[in-house]
């Protein structure tokens, strides 16, 4: 079964633009968590950047209090991120690039060019039982670097292939590209996740791409949510995932 890990940053950002610096206010992500839990979400995605632009530090350590399914810590390889892994002890973290100018992750993360670093600390969080993914591009030189890297997964970045999906012949090359990731690291012993721009209508062709353990899904969600409620619009994107073969 295609699991779905859903992002609450952006519930977040909305909080943030009105209450930042106050140390409360609404909407909250951690209740948005438990509402995304019960309708049914195998996981929670939470993005704790350097520069606090939206997930805060008081909200990862209520996550990790109420969260019953699976906390994904996205994250920087930046030692104050790391500290605070290992001392939250989410399920898994997600190794991803940050640049402060971005609204959202841009691009995959560079593997191969920063495997020491990202070596050492895939082995710390192994160490204190922390599972790691790497969010890189579907490439073959980056599949093969997080594997000599030793994650136990990968996220593959699908911004390139929500980007064309309006443009026939470039989106089935992005899918090919996908499809051949998937395949590449399933045979180098990866587990598979997906995600960035996925929404309501790009989702059906990702079934194409197999091999995938979970979709990890933000900002469609919680816009769909203005209009249905977040219950529902949680529901409508598993409906959605129903059948996958793998």
């Amino acid at each position: 079964m295609l699991k779905l890990g859903v992002n609450i940053d952006h519930v977040a950002t909305v909080r943030e633009a009105r209450y930042r610096g106050r140390g409360q206010g609404e909407p909250d992500p951690v209740q948005a968590a438990r509402l995304c839990e019960a309708a049914g979400a195998h996981g929670i995605t939470a993005h704790l950047r350097e520069d606090r632009r939206h997930i805060q530090d008081r909200d990862v350590w209520k996550l990790r209090e109420v969260v019953r399914t699976r906390l994904n810590l996205e994250m920087a390889n930046a030692p104050e991120i790391v500290d605070i892994a290992l001392r939250l002890q989410p399920n898994i973290v997600c190794l991803v690039p940050e640049r402060r100018q971005e609204v959202t992750t841009e691009g995959g993360l560079a593997a191969a060019g920063h495997m020491p670093a990202l070596t050492a600390t895939r082995q710390r969080m192994n160490d204190a039982g922390i599972e790691v993914s790497l969010f890189i591009a579907p490439d073959a030189v980056q599949v093969e670097a997080a594997a000599r890297i030793g994650s136990q997964f990968i996220e593959l970045h699908t911004g390139a292939f929500a980007e064309r999906f309006g443009q026939p012949a470039e989106r089935d090359r992005e899918l090919e590209r996908l499809v051949a990731a998937a395949r590449q690291a399933r045979g180098l012993g990866l587990q598979v996740n997906a995600g960035h721009g996925l929404n309501y209508q790009n989702l059906p062709l990702l079934h194409q791409v197999p091999h995938l353990v979970e979709l990890n899904i933000g900002h469609s969600i919680i816009s769909r949510a203005v209009t249905v409620g977040l219950g529902a619009a949680v529901q409508e994107m598993l409906k959605l995932m129903e059948g996958y073969a793998g």
